[in-house]
């Protein structure tokens, strides 16, 4: 049973940066077929996919969603089971909770989007706050 722990989180003014970790347990990002991403849920609002990386195989994917693009990256640590959040220019609009998730598929990650219910394992999620 896999299981992803995210830290990171915190309160950051607009423009600021941050962040996020993800050590994930129980599962391995060495395999053929693996996707791991990052989600977000601001109150009110659906779960929506920021960003998700996938190897399926010889074929790799990074996909962010559009609303990131240009500020945020996904990191493979050094520590193979780690995955980071990069987070720049961020904007009171980023309030939400942030998710890690993980498909041992490999599915997820689409040229179209993200597609949250393929992810099979998904962590506790750790609160990010920009003030304006």
């Amino acid at each position: 049973q896999a299981q992803l722990v995210e830290s990171g989180g915190g309160l950051v003014q607009s423009g600021g940066s941050l962040t996020l970790s993800c050590e994930v347990s129980g599962f391995t990002l060495e395999l053929d077929y693996y996707a791991i991403g990052w989600f977000r849920q601001a109150p009110g609002k659906e779960r929506e996919g920021v960003v998700c990386m996938s190897s399926r195989v010889s074929s790799d994917r990074t996909v962010y969603g559009d609303s990131v693009k240009g500020r945020f990256t996904i990191i493979r640590g050094n520590a193979k089971n780690t995955v980071y959040l990069q987070m720049n220019s961020l904007k009171p609009e980023d309030t939400a909770v942030y998710y890690c998730a993980a498909a041992d598929s490999g599915y997820g990650c689409y040229d179209h989007g993200i597609n949250k219910y393929d992810f099979d394992y998904w962590g506790q999620g750790t609160q990010v706050t920009v003030s304006s």
